[in-house]
């Protein structure tokens, strides 16, 4: 039987055959594939003239089956992966590795693309294509073009060292995340959990074989409850520990030398390439474009949030004192203070919000949003082959009923699915030859799974995660462009985060809550007074948060602003960078950087300033909607036109100017966060 993924996809929308796929396809598929795309390649360098047709539109069409199955391997390694999918990955990684570099290092390609790119200002392009032009000249010189061939060769061997080490990282964050289980015999050791935690804690026993018991991992669904609401300090103490040490034990699923080894070659590559770090290599292609403009956002931001974060810790360990006698607040007794400490501020817990949001409910009130806003709408297709069957797939349609996307929807932890929440992509968005490829996008979550006597129900926080990724959806369903690499996320990494933070927004205003935050019991609406605490709450604790967040990019910039050579001892090295924004003790052999998979793993390496950065843009934009109304059809519209359908075709400021009129003002982050008064 011919192999399925290189035959013509047959299910609806030509969407990836799961039912057909087994592991060994992969492999076969991915060498044909790459073959076919080096012949596209030899093709393109067989032309006579370089044209910007025949040459970087060419490009950017070459490899097609290449990327889909690469895509469909790679989203099945992070949400449904298993020893013998990570042990392929293993293997396809340096074959696309080596693929990659093969294209970047032609030097008779890369003439072909310089000589249209010097004669640029003749060619009459229009914006998009001068954009992909400067995209795909600086793709090649950024990633060793202008080298000798012995330095093209260290670019290579240090390539395959750092996706090797990438995949690895993530491995093992993963087997260290799936072999601990914590069990509990005495329901009085889980005195304060709400009953639907309690339950679910019963139920992971139950499917591990202990039934009678309770059991906690270290998923975000049984981790963050435990540490909100157990009144067992020891049991919090356990699992925090635990959390908080994931790779770092010394044992084979240790990641300290890893990271060392990938800021090593990061750096020596950066070297290689002219740059003085890696954050210069990354931030070259960035809005903040400096690690020094970075560093000074970072600063300015951490003086308006510390003090306020320190006098918000003060308030919880003082609570804490008063209410229990707690001398010292440790980090594992935080989130569970807090939470009782907004109850009385606020007369508000997650466990009074829970019963409004049902994740069926809060879905809908997803797609109506984007309804309301966008015109678009969604209609689950079980034709439509899913790789696991908590998946769901659905057909986007747009306010003209017209094919727009197929969007899959995956939100429950199971061992072969990484910790967390993302979108990702199968395929993108394209036009060639007047025929468009519409995209097909997925988002993958973790959230509270159903118990035999409730549905899943969602804490606040679960409602704003699902409205943040599917943000980025929107962006890569509503794409509207002719080349692939230019349309839906394919943008600036800090600008990627404004459609999915805005997004976030609508969770706290009466018009969109009324459209879904019903009680899963009785159907009675979320009382207003409820909405009011929801909105009078969302600054507790913001410039805890906000430190939090400062935190972690300042731990990502000094890993890669400056030689990391000298750095013998990964630990010794956070607790330094981090002892500027540290609010609490710091707990003996605990450390971020071993599960830290943003920057070791995820692309956010001199990066996660990011989702600060894109705050700035999201309280802006959100500012004209609550100025116009939430659901203004002119400025969903504008949002929509030069935003989210816009991608990457222009540069993102120029993209921000057309949606707001003018450059973002960092001051509507800052009230909104209670930074500085409204």
């Amino acid at each position: 039987m011919k192999n399925p993924l290189l035959a013509e996809f047959t299910s609806p929308f030509e969407t990836a055959p799961f039912h057909l796929l087994k592991n060994d396809h992969f492999l076969p598929a991915i060498e044909e594939a790459i073959k076919l795309a080096k012949a596209d390649v030899e093709k393109i360098k067989s032309e006579s003239v370089p044209t910007f047709q025949n040459t970087l539109e060419a490009l950017d069409r070459s490899g097609k089956k290449l990327n889909v199955i690469s895509a469909v391997f790679f989203n099945l390694n992070s949400a449904e992966t298993n020893d013998e999918i990570q042990k392929l990955a293993r293997e396809i990684s340096p074959l696309l590795t080596e693929y990659s570099n093969d294209i970047l290092l032609d030097q008779d390609l890369f003439q072909r693309v310089a000589t249209v790119f010097n004669e640029k200002e003749t060619l009459k392009l229009t914006e998009e294509q001068k954009t992909l032009l400067e995209k795909t000249y600086k793709s090649f010189v950024r990633n060793g073009a202008n080298l000798s061939p012995e330095d093209a060769e260290k670019l290579r061997t240090i390539d395959q060292e750092l996706a090797q080490l990438s995949l690895k990282f993530g491995e093992n964050i993963l087997a260290e995340t799936n072999k601990y289980v914590h069990l509990i015999e005495n329901e009085a050791e889980i005195d304060g959990l709400p009953e639907g935690i309690k339950e679910a804690a019963a139920q992971i026993a139950e499917e591990k074989g202990h039934a009678g018991k309770w059991a906690f991992t270290l998923d975000y669904p049984s981790y963050i409850p435990a540490l909100t609401y157990a009144k067992n300090r020891e049991l919090r103490k356990r699992l925090f520990l635990a959390y908080n040490t994931k790779s770092s034990k010394g044992d084979e699923l240790d990641n300290q030398e890893i990271i060392k080894n990938l800021l090593k070659l990061r750096h020596a590559r950066a070297n290689l390439l002219g740059y003085a770090s890696h954050a210069d290599f990354v931030l070259e292609e960035r809005m903040a474009k400096s690690p020094h403009a970075v560093l000074e956002f970072l600063e300015s931001l951490l003086l308006k949030a510390k003090p306020k974060a320190e006098k918000e810790v003060l308030e919880v360990a003082e609570f804490a004192k008063k209410l229990d006698g707690l001398e010292n607040l440790e980090r594992w007794d935080f989130a569970f203070y807090s939470e009782l400490l907004k109850k009385e501020k606020y007369a508000l817990d997650d466990e009074l919000l829970r019963p409004y949001f049902k994740l069926e409910n809060v879905i809908e009130g997803v797609f109506q949003t984007a309804a309301k806003l966008f015109g678009i709408t969604f209609q689950p297709n079980s034709d439509i082959p899913v790789y696991h069957p908590d998946v769901t797939a659905y057909e986007v349609k747009d306010r003209n009923g017209m094919h727009l996307a197929v969007f899959y929807a995956d939100f429950f932890p199971r061992s072969g699915k990484r910790n967390g929440a993302w979108m990702t992509s199968f395929k993108g968005q394209r036009t060639e030859n007047g025929l468009e490829q519409r995209p097909q996008v997925s988002i993958v979550c973790n959230f509270t799974k159903p118990t035999k006597s409730k549905p899943s129900l969602l804490t606040f926080n679960e409602v704003t995660t699902l409205f943040h990724e599917f943000g980025h959806a929107l962006h890569g369903m509503l794409a509207r462009g002719t080349y692939e690499s230019l349309t839906g996320t394919s943008v600036f990494w800090d600008f990627v985060e404004l459609p999915s933070q805005i997004f976030e927004n609508w969770c706290y205003e009466k018009e969109c809550l009324d459209l879904f935050a019903k009680h899963y019991e009785t159907g009675e609406k979320i009382p207003e007074e409820l909405i009011e605490k929801i909105k009078n709450a969302s600054n507790f604790q913001q410039g805890y948060m906000t430190m939090r967040q400062i935190s972690f990019a300042l731990l990502d910039m000094a890993y890669h602003n400056q030689d990391p050579s000298p750095i013998a001892d990964v630990r010794k090295f956070e607790e330094a960078v981090m002892q500027k924004t540290d609010l609490l003790p710091r707990v003996e052999g605990t450390m971020a950087s071993t599960s830290f998979s943003h920057i070791f793993q995820g692309g956010y390496s001199s990066g996660y300033y990011s989702y600060k950065w894109a705050e700035v843009l999201d309280a802006d934009a959100f500012e004209l909607f609550l100025e116009k109304g939430v659901f203004d059809q002119e400025t969903a519209t504008s949002f929509e036109k030069n935003i989210l359908s816009a991608g990457g075709t222009a540069h993102p400021s120029i993209l921000y100017r057309r949606f707001r009129g003018r450059e973002p003002k960092p001051e509507a982050l800052l009230k909104r966060s209670g930074l500085i008064s409204a």
